[in-house]
C-alpha cells in the first residue's frame, strides 16, 4: 500500500491559476508561489463583500486517541464528495506546524486519497506564514528587552514579563531558559522561555483579524508584561505593533491550493487547539463563503474543545453561523475509549466498542443540544472494521436521531464519501437552532462553569483564592470576552487517562491568562504544554531527500 506522500507525489496537479479560475478568481488577484499554490489578494477579497454567503459545515470529532480519527482526511474527502455530486465546495484548513511534522503527530494535509497538495510544501515551509508570525512575535520580545536595557521608561517588572519568544519546532530544552547573560552590554539577566509558534498570541490574533487595520489594533492591545504596581504594559506603548503588522501584511492573505481531485482549498493560520481556539483564519473562512455554495472546515481536537471554541470564539467574533456539523470517529478509537489496549485495536471487540460509544453519544448530544446544529456521524472506515462492529455502532446510535454513515474517502477519495455529502446537503436545508454555550453578559466564572457542566459533564468548577482573585480582577475590564479553555484533549475531564465520557468531576482552574489582542481569557485547567518535546524516535528520523530531489518519509 502506498504511503500518503507516495499517493500525493503520483498526482498531477492543475496549475493554481486554473483552480482559481474555477472560483472566478482572476490572475491579477493571485500572488503565485510556484505553479501549485498562491495567495489571494486582500483587495480582491474586499471586492467580494456584497456576495451572499454559502453554507458553512463544521467537521469535528470524538475525543482524540492514539488510534487516530481522521478529521482532516474527512474534511478533504467531504469537500471532494460535494464537488463530485455537482455542488460548488471549498475546503478550509489550518496550516500544519513543523513541531508535530518532525515529532510524532504528523502533518495536517489529510491522508490516503483525501489529501491537499502539494503535500510536502504544505507540511514544511509552505508560503512562509509561520515564519512571519514567529518574526512578529520575536520582534516584540526583542523590543521588550531592548526597552529595559535602555532605561525601562515604562517600568517593566522583569519578574512579570509575560511575553515569550517562539520557534516552530518541538524543543524541550527551550521551555525554561535564562536570557541576557554575558555582562551589562547584553541587558539584564532574567528567566525566560520559548513557546511553539502555534501557541503565540500573535497566531490567535492573525486568525481572528478581519483586516490589516484590525490586525494592527489587536497587536497593539497585546499585554506583554506588568509594572511593579501590576499595571499592564501594552505592545502599542512600545510602538511595536506597526512593525509587527508590516511583517504580517503579506501573510494575512489566504493561501489557495487544491486536493488530489482538484477541489479548491484555503489553508491559512493554525493556532494551538488547546491554548488557543484551534481554527483556520476568519479571513479564509469568510472568503470561501463568498466563493462557494458549501464551505467545509474543521476545528481542532474533539467537539468538546475544538467545536466549542469554534462556536463560542470564532463564530461569535466573526458573525459566522454554521449550517451543519459532521462528527468523525473510527471504530478503533471508540474501542480505545471503551478500555481496549492500543495494541489490540485491530481485533473485533464488541464489548469495548459498546462501552466506548458513550464518548460519541456525549459529543452528539453537545452538538445537537448545546450548539444547536444538525449533525451526522461519519465513521472513517478502516480495513479491519468488521460488519458486526459497524452494525453495532449504527444500532446503538439510532436512538439519538442522527444518521451514521460509513465513509471510505481514505481509500476511494470523493466517491467514497458521496453518501456523506448527500446527507450534509440535506442537513443544511434543515432549520438551525444554532446557539452559543453562554452569553457575552455572563461573568467569566459563569462562562467557564457553563462550558464545564454543559459540555464536559462536570458537576462544578473550582479555583484557589489567588486564581479567583485574578478572575475577579479581569472581570472588571474584560468580563465581556469569551473564555478559551486550555486542558487535555484526550478526555472530557482534566485527566487524560479518563476515557469514554466521565461525569460528575470538578474542573479546577489552575491558571488564568489574558489574551487582550486575541480578545479572550484563557482558563488553564490541568497541565498544558506550550512547548512540546520530541519523542524518543521522532518522525524526523524517517524524513529524507532522494537522489531525484523528492522528499521521502513524510508520512
Amino acid at each position: 500500500m502506498k504511503s500518503d506522500i507516495e499517493i500525493a507525489q503520483a498526482a498531477t496537479p492543475h496549475l493554481i491559476s486554473k483552480v482559481a479560475a474555477g472560483l472566478g478568481i482572476p490572475d491579477s488577484a493571485l500572488e503565485p508561489f510556484g505553479r501549485t499554490k498562491a495567495k489571494i489578494s486582500l483587495s480582491y477579497i474586499d471586492s467580494l463583500a456584497n456576495r451572499p454567503d454559502g453554507k458553512l459545515i463544521l467537521v469535528t470529532a470524538i475525543s482524540p486517541t492514539p488510534a487516530g480519527e481522521g478529521k482532516t482526511t474527512t474534511t478533504v474527502g467531504l469537500g471532494d464528495a460535494l464537488n463530485h455530486i455537482g455542488k460548488r465546495a471549498v475546503i478550509c484548513l489550518r496550516e500544519p506546524s513543523l513541531g508535530p511534522v518532525f515529532g510524532m503527530k504528523g502533518g495536517a494535509a489529510g491522508g490516503g486519497h483525501a489529501q491537499v497538495i502539494p503535500m510536502e510544501d504544505i507540511n514544511l515551509h509552505f508560503t512562509g506564514d509561520f515564519n512571519a508570525i514567529a518574526l512578529a512575535n520575536n520582534l516584540l520580545a526583542a523590543m521588550i528587552d531592548n526597552h529595559i536595557h535602555h532605561g525601562n521608561e515604562l517600568g517593566f517588572d522583569v519578574r512579570r514579563i509575560t511575553w515569550k519568544r517562539v520557534i516552530d519546532m518541538n524543543d524541550r530544552a527551550l521551555r525554561e531558559i535564562t536570557a541576557s547573560l554575558g555582562g551589562p552590554g547584553n541587558g539584564f539577566p532574567r528567566q525566560d522561555g520559548f513557546d511553539i509558534v502555534v501557541a503565540s498570541e500573535v497566531m490567535a490574533i492573525f486568525c481572528l483579524a478581519t483586516s490589516i487595520n484590525d490586525l494592527k489594533d489587536r497587536l497593539g492591545n497585546i499585554v506583554c508584561g506588568y509594572s511593579r504596581d501590576q499595571a499592564p504594559i501594552l505592545a502599542r506603548q512600545l510602538r511595536t505593533h506597526g512593525a509587527m503588522a508590516a511583517l504580517l501584511k503579506d501573510a494575512l492573505a489566504p493561501n489557495l491550493v487544491q486536493t488530489l481531485e482538484h477541489s479548491p482549498a484555503l489553508i491559512h493560520g493554525g493556532p494551538f487547539a488547546n491554548i488557543a481556539h484551534g481554527c483556520n483564519s476568519v479571513l479564509a473562512t469568510k472568503t470561501a463563503l463568498k466563493m462557494a455554495d458549501y464551505v467545509v472546515t474543521e476545528a481542532g481536537f474533539g467537539a468538546d474543545l475544538g467545536a466549542e471554541k469554534f462556536v463560542d470564539i470564532k463564530c461569535r467574533k466573526a458573525g459566522l453561523k454554521p449550517a451543519a456539523a459532521v462528527l468523525v470517529a473510527t471504530i478503533r478509537a471508540l474501542k480505545f475509549h471503551g478500555g481496549a489496549d492500543v495494541k489490540a485495536l485491530g481485533q473485533e471487540d464488541l464489548l469495548a466498542l459498546e462501552k466506548g460509544i458513550a464518548n460519541i453519544e456525549r459529543h452528539v448530544d453537545n452538538i445537537k443540544n448545546h450548539y444547536g446544529l444538525p449533525c451526522v456521524v461519519a465513521i472513517n472506515h478502516r480495513t479491519e472494521d468488521t460488519a458486526a462492529e459497524v452494525n453495532s455502532l449504527m444500532g446503538k446510535l439510532a436512538h439519538m436521531g442522527v444518521k451514521v454513515i460509513l465513509a471510505r474517502h481514505w481509500a476511494e477519495g470523493g466517491k467514497g464519501a458521496e453518501e456523506l455529502a448527500h446527507e450534509v446537503v440535506r442537513l443544511c436545508e434543515e432549520p438551525s437552532t444554532f446557539k452559543f454555550v453562554y452569553q457575552d453578559s455572563d461573568t467569566l466564572w459563569d462562562k467557564m462553569k457553563a462550558i464545564a457542566t454543559k459540555i464536559y459533564g462536570a458537576s462544578d468548577i473550582s479555583a484557589d483564592a489567588k486564581v479567583r482573585g485574578q478572575i475577579k480582577t479581569l472581570q472588571e475590564s474584560y468580563g465581556h470576552y469569551p473564555v478559551c479553555v486550555a486542558k487535555t484533549q484526550y478526555s472530557f475531564s482534566t485527566d487524560p487517562t479518563l476515557r469514554g465520557a466521565p461525569s460528575g468531576h470538578v474542573v479546577n482552574i489552575r491558571e488564568v491568562r489574558l489574551a487582550a489582542g486575541a480578545q479572550f481569557i484563557v482558563m488553564i485547567c490541568g497541565d498544558i504544554m506550550t512547548m512540546p518535546g520530541l519523542p524518543k524516535v521522532p518522525s524526523a528520523c524517517a524524513i529524507d531527500v532522494g537522489h531525484d530531489g523528492k522528499i521521502v518519509g513524510l508520512f
